[in-house]
């Protein structure tokens, strides 16, 4: 035994087992770690779209997200293979569903079966709705803190005024608001032109999912100095001759519209006209240049008519006629001419009219042509009530009614939510002068 030990074949045998020993646990050690490394791979493909098939032209489809994240776990080669083509298409379809609400899981496509996929999202609540389209009209809005000092927003319009919406029935249904918003920088002074993307909001300002046509619209912004409009009022100047007396002094023009600063507006209630009447002997018609207040930048007119009328008793026809004998006759008259008038008779009792004032205070002060969609609330006034002053002829005065004194303030050019100051007009009877204790309202306008 010794002697075989000692042989160099029993060496060389013994170095070849050990030699193939080693080889074949290497290999055993290396097909057992790729085995493993194919088996247990895995990967996270994040934002993979997902296609939606449905009829797209009468149906509209919610609850569908734009996409998923997809775990893959299979063989090495085919993970890694997946990850960079891509090729593999996630999809809903829809197309023999009808409308309502289902419950439907995303399937995969052209992705091998020896790779297992988890999806995140897998299953999905969809609503299947009624595609409609409908006409909205869009409101601009502009904050008014971006205007300069002293002025204010006269309008804004919109071109086109109208859009057209299209999506699901019930998210149509739920559209409160279609707006366009108007920036700029502060100190606005001057009237504008500006191009802004419509939003379509539901009743808690929510951005709902539609489409629109068009998305951008062109909005004009007409800006102007501050401005009140206030009530021509004419006041007798002088005294007049005997036996003539003023009936009434009205004017063509009954309101004029100054342009200034705000503070020296608010402090003017109306615009006083003086008219001389002591050279007055009948009733007619004169023109009378306004007075421009102090501080007042222009006024809308300049110049207005005022309707004189007035009554002569016999005793001022006399004097007038007095007049007219003494003086020397015109070119192609004789005196014949004149002596042929007859006099006046002297039986004649001479006319007086009473004027009186009186105040009807507590008068609802009412909105007029605001557009349904919005509601008005008064602010200043806080109760809505004005107090007229008118005055005219006794009897007329006397005859008079709440019900014959009417406050408007006109809303037409109100069309955004906000605040607004409105003038107010008063209707009388055409024999009646007014005053009224003030000549703007601030009104608070909500949505409807």
């Amino acid at each position: 035994m010794d002697k075989f030990m000692d042989s160099p074949w029993f060496l060389r045998l013994t170095a070849l087992a050990l030699a193939l020993f080693l080889f074949f646990s290497v290999r055993a050690d290396q097909d057992k770690s790729s085995l493993a490394n194919v088996g247990d791979s895995m990967d996270i493909i994040r934002d993979v779209p997902v296609e939606v098939y449905y009829d797209n032209e009468n149906l509209v489809v919610t609850g569908v997200p734009e996409t998923v994240n997809m775990t893959i776990k299979g063989p090495a080669n085919l993970v890694q293979s997946a990850k960079l083509l891509k090729d593999f298409t996630l999809k809903v379809d829809l197309r023999s569903m009808p409308m309502g609400r289902h419950t439907v899981q995303i399937q995969t496509e052209n992705i091998s079966n020896k790779i297992n996929v988890e999806l995140d999202p897998a299953t999905i609540e969809v609503d299947i709705e009624e595609k409609i389209t409908q006409s909205f009209r869009v409101d601009p809005e502009m904050n008014d803190k971006l205007l300069a000092e002293d002025y204010e927003l006269v309008k804004m319009e919109v071109e086109p005024s109208t859009i057209e919406v299209t999506g699901a029935k019930s998210i149509v249904d739920s559209i409160s608001f279609v707006k366009v918003s108007v920036s700029g920088e502060n100190g606005i002074d001057k009237s504008f032109e500006q191009k802004g993307r419509v939003r379509v909001l539901d009743r808690d300002l929510n951005k709902l999912n539609v489409s629109i046509e068009p998305e951008e619209v062109t909005v004009k912004v007409d800006v102007e100095a501050y401005h009140k409009e206030v009530p021509i009022s004419v006041k007798q100047k002088g005294k007049t001759k005997e036996g003539v007396t003023v009936s009434s002094l009205t004017t063509d023009e009954k309101m004029v519209t100054l342009y200034g600063p705000r503070k020296t507006l608010e402090a003017i209630d109306q615009l006083n006209v003086d008219i001389d009447v002591s050279e007055l002997s009948g009733s007619g018609k004169q023109s009378i240049v306004l007075p421009k207040p102090k501080g007042v930048l222009k006024m809308s007119v300049d110049k207005v008519n005022v309707n004189i009328d007035v009554k002569v008793s016999a005793e001022g026809e006399k004097d007038n006629t007095d007049d007219e004998a003494s003086a020397p006759p015109s070119e192609g008259s004789t005196n014949s001419d004149v002596a042929d008038e007859e006099p006046p008779s002297s039986d004649q009792e001479p006319t007086t009219v009473v004027k009186k004032t009186r105040q009807f205070s507590g008068i609802e002060i009412r909105l007029q042509g605001l557009d349904k969609r919005f509601i008005g609330s008064m602010v200043k006034p806080s109760d809505g009530l004005a107090a007229v002053t008118v005055t005219g002829e006794e009897k007329v005065i006397d005859a008079l009614t709440e019900s014959d004194v009417i406050v408007l303030a006109d809303a037409k050019s109100v069309n955004h939510v906000g605040e607004h100051v409105l003038p107010i007009s008063v209707q009388v009877p055409s024999d009646v002068q007014y005053e009224v204790n003030f000549k703007d309202i601030t009104v608070m306008v909500e949505q409807a």
